[in-house]
């Protein structure tokens, strides 16, 4: 919660300096953009550079790397290294944009041995490549590069280009959280920050190969019979698949988790400890925010801070279905501003495409998605057939918020949806009440589906830590199992 904190005041620091500015820009890449980011000014507010330095080298130590030296991407990231290195007494380096004409005539200052591995630090990341051209002039000094920290990542393909270089970028700050924070702060309108957002989303600058070496056209939509069976991480690379199911599946891969517990509890001291204790088992938890006796605005904070803490997504299983203007007052307003917190909610389709554009007017300029129900686990339940052909021409329409579907087995072939079951219990059958539960095994393996939703396998059990862990593995077992049978 205080690391989430202090990232929201730095943003709001950031503005206040100009060092985040809105208008029409050209990048280093000739790109026209609505956005830049010129932290070149903070060497002009040194308390502001000890809180970038201070936040980086914070970042460094929770995710534990391992590294011999540091170097600043000449040349705005060189005084953040000089500050990290000088304070915590680390080996740096400098690399120089070109070579002196006399004396050693190096390119890379400081002592290099061979083997060494260098840790980069960078103010921002569009394409990645000035990170990756610092790497290059270290790799032939010996060094390897295995990490890169950068304060904002554009969220334009840095990540995914690095990654296919070998190199982990660790962004401090994304793109859509900067949004979100000057948002809420009424810094901009929301016009503004969807404007940006639908500039970053078509302007990605990295694109998977094909095969035969070409890069993937933006306008081709990769499906289920050219790639018989993509694993998350592919399909998170997907050009047209959106941020958010992006996200969700790089969290699956990374946590090896396609578990999302739906925490059906009244109590929000509970809902908050199972929050905690379960995070790092779960992709996903799964709300009902109005059977919470005690709701309060802190508690759906606090519940934030505990998803970006263990990295999983929030999903208010709120079932909106009435018109357009109706689902947008219940989504942005009353006392539970759930497009404020929950990043993914979902939606009945009997009104009609009206009830995706209502929840959409507020949740695409906030980077939410909508999962549509498709089929329900209750016995008799009518969302079957017909209705569900609706219902995925429904999606396909508007996908640039609709992110996939609450099903009992894969309705589509098209990777960029992500298909979510509920009822599953690690034994298959029923209740007295109509649920109809299905094994993990039945859901990922046979099905297709991706997420398995449990809900009383999990808080039913005397020890829920295990259970989950017992669910994680056996949904990620099956996953991999059907890559397997794939040939992947």
């Amino acid at each position: 919660m205080e690391n989430n904190l202090c990232i929201d005041s730095l943003i709001l620091k950031l503005h206040d300096v100009n060092a985040v500015k809105f208008g029409e820009y050209k990048l280093k890449s000739g790109m026209l953009t609505p956005i830049y980011i010129d932290l070149r000014v903070l060497v002009s507010y040194p308390a502001l550079m000890n809180q970038v330095s201070n936040l980086i080298y914070q970042r460094v130590q929770e995710e534990g790397l391992q590294f011999d030296s540091v170097c600043g991407v000449p040349y705005t990231a060189l005084p953040l290294a000089t500050i990290i290195c000088s304070r915590h007494e680390l080996p740096m380096l400098i690399r120089r944009k070109e070579a002196k004409d006399y004396g050693t005539k190096r390119l890379v200052e400081g002592i290099c041995r061979e083997g060494d591995t260098c840790l980069i630090i960078e103010d921002t990341v569009t394409s990645g490549t000035s990170i990756l051209e610092t790497a290059e002039v270290l790799y032939k000094e010996g060094l390897k590069v295995t990490d890169a920290i950068v304060l904002m990542d554009r969220e334009q393909g840095g990540v995914d280009m690095l990654a296919s270089q070998g190199i982990k970028l660790h962004p401090i700050i994304s793109m859509f959280k900067l949004l979100n924070v000057l948002l809420a702060a009424e810094r901009i309108d929301a016009q503004t920050a969807q404007s940006v957002r639908k500039f970053i989303l078509d302007n990605n600058t990295f694109r998977p190969k094909e095969e035969n070496g070409n890069e993937v056209p933006a306008t081709k939509k990769p499906c289920v019979e050219q790639n018989p069976e993509l694993s998350y991480a592919d399909r998170a690379k997907l050009p047209n698949i959106h941020p958010l199911a992006s996200k969700l599946l790089n969290i699956m891969e990374e946590k090896q988790s396609n578990l999302c517990v739906s925490a059906d509890v009244t109590s929000s001291e509970e809902l908050l400890q199972l929050a905690d204790s379960l995070g790092p088992k779960i992709c996903m938890l799964k709300t009902h925010i109005d059977i919470l006796k005690d709701y309060t605005v802190a508690f759906s904070q606090k519940l934030q801070a505990l998803a970006e803490k263990h990295n999983f997504l929030i999903f208010e299983d709120r079932k909106f279905a009435d018109i357009g203007n109706t689902v947008k007052h219940q989504y942005e307003g009353g006392m539970y501003q759930i497009s404020s917190w929950s990043h993914i909610v979902n939606a009945h389709a009997v009104p009609g495409p009206g009830v995706v554009k209502g929840l959409s007017t507020v949740g695409k300029a906030l980077g939410r998605g909508c999962l549509l129900i498709a089929q329900m686990s209750s016995q008799g339940s009518l969302a079957t057939g017909e209705y569900t052909k609706a219902v995925l021409k429904m999606a396909e329409e508007q996908s640039d918020f609709v992110i996939g579907f609450i099903c009992g087995s894969k309705i589509t072939k098209r990777p960029e949806f992500i298909h979510m079951t509920p009822g599953v219990q690690m034994q298959a059958g029923g209740d007295v009440l109509g649920q109809q539960y299905s094994t993990p095994e039945e859901v990922i393996h046979n099905k297709g589906s991706d997420v398995i939703i449990v809900g009383r396998g999990v808080l039913e059990a005397p020890d829920r830590l295990k259970a989950a862990e017992s669910y994680r593995k056996s949904g990620w077992d099956a996953y991999v199992k059907r890559l397997g049978q794939s040939g992947q």
